[in-house]
């Protein structure tokens, strides 16, 4: 089946209780046993499982193209539990310009438990050979990358991993299985924070790890998740449910959208440089071209002047919302190197911009007139 049926049909049932052919939210946290001990639908406790995040794992395994998913409370839980599914002594490789979150938890939370990272230019395959070690085993990738839209060749990514004997990861969530789908690229699991375009309404918080068939590390994550109990819940499970519905329309609406607003930004005279791989001149164009159906709705600019100029643009902007997240259906404008805090390496004269579903001339008059 196409992208578009399987967001409507993949996890959805009718209700066999009621007929309903809208999922119910199932609230219990327990599940009663049967005469012999035993649980016969398949349900033991809320952190095990629910009704409504098994839907959505499977509804998410099947977009992805993987054999299971792992449902998480936030998209840096997701991260996580695949980290945590490595040992003290191992090695792995992650972007310089990887999302300030990330980075955060492999130095402040994994490196003092032992699990060392290299961090390097994943655009560069060479680097990547360079760096790999025998104590390697995850490749983490991030395609196209936050904030800089950095491209990574996923397929080249996954064949160096396949070569050390690790494991390439890559974290989705910009494009989405919409647009890209890494597993079918040699990638072994896929990372999702589904607050952003998978939920798409600025309503809900939540993660995934979707695992290709017979991965080592996904039957880890999946006792992490259990474990751990950093699950979503099901009111959760169901918005996002909800949200997957609409993904491949309203990400096709979300990229044109970003492409037309990406041109215009281009060829603005207050503007120094636009990151967006949908643009010619972006330096990952061609892998993007190749590895994406479309480009997606996240844009970085680089304003003339520094700080307080790009801060100036975002004070002026009526339609965008000055706010930190991406992906919902509003559009958001951001000063990013005041989010990430000390030891941003992101520019001063940067915006990252999510473009959503208005109307693109709206939103490039407003940009138009905030640029001055």
């Amino acid at each position: 089946m196409k992208i578009e049926t399987l967001a409507v049909h993949s996890g959805n049932r009718v209700d066999p209780a009621t007929g309903a052919v809208t999922l119910p939210i199932h609230l219990t946290t327990t599940f009663e046993r049967g005469e012999d001990g035993g649980y016969p639908q398949g349900y033991i406790y809320a952190r095990n499982s629910n009704p409504n995040r098994a839907m959505l794992e499977e509804c998410l395994a099947a977009l992805e193209g993987g054999a299971e998913a792992a449902t998480f409370a936030s998209g840096s839980a997701a991260s996580m539990a695949v980290f945590q599914s490595l040992s003290p002594g191992d090695h792995v490789l992650a972007p310089n310009d990887v999302y300030h979150g990330t980075a955060r938890i492999l130095n402040e939370i994994f490196a003092p438990w032992g699990l060392e990272t290299t961090f390097l230019d994943m655009t560069d395959p060479a680097q990547i050979e360079r760096a790999i070690r025998p104590a390697t085993r995850l490749l983490w990738i991030e395609t196209p990358s936050n904030p800089l839209l950095k491209v990574t060749d996923i397929q080249r990514a996954a064949e160096i991993a396949r070569g050390a004997g690790a494991e390439c990861v890559c974290d989705n969530t910009w494009a989405t299985p919409a647009l890209q789908r890494p597993l079918e690229l040699g990638a072994g699991l896929v990372v999702h924070s589904t607050t952003k375009y998978l939920g798409g309404h600025s309503d809900v918080t939540g993660g995934a790890v979707v695992g290709a068939a017979e991965n080592e590390l996904f039957p880890k994550v999946k006792r992490i998740q259990v474990s751990g109990g950093a699950v979503p819940s099901p009111f959760d499970c169901w918005l996002v449910l909800r949200g997957i519905r609409t993904l491949p329309y309203r990400m096709r609406a979300h990229s044109e959208n970003g492409a037309k607003v990406a041109a215009f930004l281009s060829r603005h005279s207050g503007v120094d440089e636009v990151h967006y791989p949908g643009l010619d001149e972006h330096p990952g164009h061609q892998i993007a071209a190749r590895q994406m159906e479309m480009f997606g709705g996240m844009i970085s600019v680089q304003v003339k002047g520094g700080r307080e100029e790009a801060m100036a643009v975002a004070a002026k902007v009526e339609l965008f919302t000055r706010a930190t997240s991406l992906g919902g259906t509003e559009s958001f404008i951001e000063h990013r190197a005041s989010i990430e805090g000390p030891g941003s390496q992101t520019p001063e004269n940067l915006l990252r911009l999510s473009i959503g579903l208005e109307n693109a001339d709206d939103l490039i008059e407003d940009l138009d007139r905030a640029l001055g």
